[in-house]
C-alpha cells in the first residue's frame, strides 16, 4: 500500500514528498495524481464505485483507476501497477492530457492534485479489490453522459472534468488503441 506520494508544483516539478493521508487532510498538498479511463474492445467504459472505506468520495462512481505514483515510480509504471491491484487488470496506457485540480471533500479533506489522464484499453476480466472498489459496470460514452447530467449522480468532481474535457477537446479519446 503507497504511503508516500510526490508533492511537486504546477509545473510538475517535484518538490518533496508526504504521507498520502496528510497530504489529503484539510485544503490538501498539491501532489502528482493520474487518473486512468479502461475501454475495452466494444467501445464501454469502465466505471467503478469507490469503497466505502475511502477517505475521500466514498461510495461515489469515478473512473477506472485513479491514483499515485510512488516516489521515483513513473505514471505509466503507476498506472499498470495500479490497474492490476486495483482491477486485476493487465494494460498499458497512453497519455491524453494533464491538469491541476482542487476539490474539498466537506471538512474531511481534499483533493489537490496535478492529475495525468490516460486511456487504457483491455479485454480482461475485472476483479476489483474490494478496499478499493464496491461495484463496477461497463457504460457507453452516451450511458455515461447521461448519468452524469441526473441531479442526483454521486459522481467525482475529478471525473466530471475529466469526462467533459475528453469530450470537448479529445473526442476520439476511445477510439485509438493503446497497444
Amino acid at each position: 500500500m503507497l504511503n508516500d506520494v510526490v508533492l511537486v508544483n504546477s509545473q510538475d516539478v517535484q518538490i518533496g514528498v508526504c504521507n498520502k493521508r496528510i497530504a489529503h487532510l484539510g485544503t490538501g498538498k498539491l501532489h502528482r495524481a493520474f487518473s486512468v479511463h479502461l475501454i475495452n474492445s466494444a467501445g464501454h467504459h469502465l466505471l467503478q464505485c469507490r469503497a466505502a472505506g475511502k477517505m475521500l468520495w466514498p461510495g461515489f462512481w469515478s473512473n477506472a483507476c485513479c491514483s499515485h505514483p510512488a516516489p521515483g515510480e513513473t505514471i505509466m509504471d503507476a498506472a499498470s501497477r495500479r490497474l492490476r491491484e486495483e482491477l486485476g487488470v493487465s494494460a498499458s496506457s497512453r497519455f491524453i492530457y494533464s491538469f491541476e485540480y482542487h476539490a474539498l471533500f466537506g471538512s474531511i479533506g481534499a483533493e489537490n492534485e496535478l492529475c495525468h489522464v490516460l486511456v487504457a484499453q483491455s479485454d480482461d476480466v475485472v476483479c476489483p479489490s474490494t478496499e478499493e472498489v464496491s461495484d463496477i459496470m461497463w457504460l457507453t460514452r452516451a450511458e455515461i453522459s447521461a448519468r452524469l447530467s441526473e441531479s442526483e449522480a454521486q459522481f467525482t468532481p475529478w471525473f466530471r472534468m475529466e469526462w467533459c474535457r475528453l469530450l470537448s477537446e479529445y473526442p476520439s479519446f476511445d477510439t485509438v488503441t493503446t497497444n
